[in-house]
């Protein structure tokens, strides 16, 4: 009985080593199935190339060092060497803790950020007839405004001949901003404006003192 033989593969001519079936894929490189790494926000450490650097900061004497002079100090204060001015000539680098910089930057960018919102300006609106319970009902959600910041606008409408009860409409804007002097602080006293009193309250800690 005859013996079967081997399937055999013929190499393309000048190839060099045996035909492996699937083994001429195409060279991927060093890539091991990691993820490529977020680009840091500066280079630190290894990951500065140039030959020399300028050092500045409370910690070293100010100058101009090798690249590698200048990380074995980094490495000797147990911090981290950063290039800060990579567009200098030499690029400028500080001896830092990287991790701290870090945090303490995007503490300063949030409180930054914070004073900076715009402040919102919430309306509430009366008649010269408002009774008791709208009154209260409207002031609380008039603390809820000034307690997230924002100004509120108080006014009172007067149709047709409740023009005629202005005095009326001032001593409710007065009340109502008593009522809320724990929160807010009247900014102005209670003005006409067509057929609308108008007074403005701000939020506790926002209103510039008058010089």
């Amino acid at each position: 009985m005859a013996v079967p033989q081997k399937p055999t593969f013929n190499r393309p001519p000048g190839a060099g080593g045996p035909f492996r079936p699937g083994g001429n894929k195409p060279n991927r490189g060093n890539f091991r199935g990691r993820l490529p790494q977020k680009e840091a926000e500066h280079r630190i450490n290894h990951h500065i190339r140039v030959p020399q650097v300028r050092l500045v900061g409370d910690n070293v004497e100010v100058g101009i060092y090798s690249t590698q002079e200048a990380l074995k100090i980094a490495q000797q204060q147990e911090l981290d060497l950063v290039e800060i001015s990579p567009t200098a000539d030499p690029p400028v680098c500080k001896i830092i803790d990287y991790n701290k910089f870090l945090y303490d930057k995007k503490k300063k960018e949030k409180e930054m950020k914070a004073k900076s919102k715009a402040t919102e300006i919430k309306e509430i609106r009366f008649t010269p007839n408002t009774d008791d319970h709208d009154f209260d009902f409207k002031a609380k959600h008039a603390e809820g405004f000034l307690k997230e910041g924002n100004k509120v606008k108080a006014y009172v409408q007067f149709k047709g001949r409740a023009i005629q009860f202005q005095d009326r409409g001032q001593l409710l804007l007065l009340k109502f901003a008593e009522r809320l002097a724990e929160f807010g602080t009247l900014e102005n006293m209670p003005k006409l404006e067509g057929r609308r009193m108008l007074a403005m309250i701000a939020p506790k800690g926002s209103v510039k003192k008058s010089k």
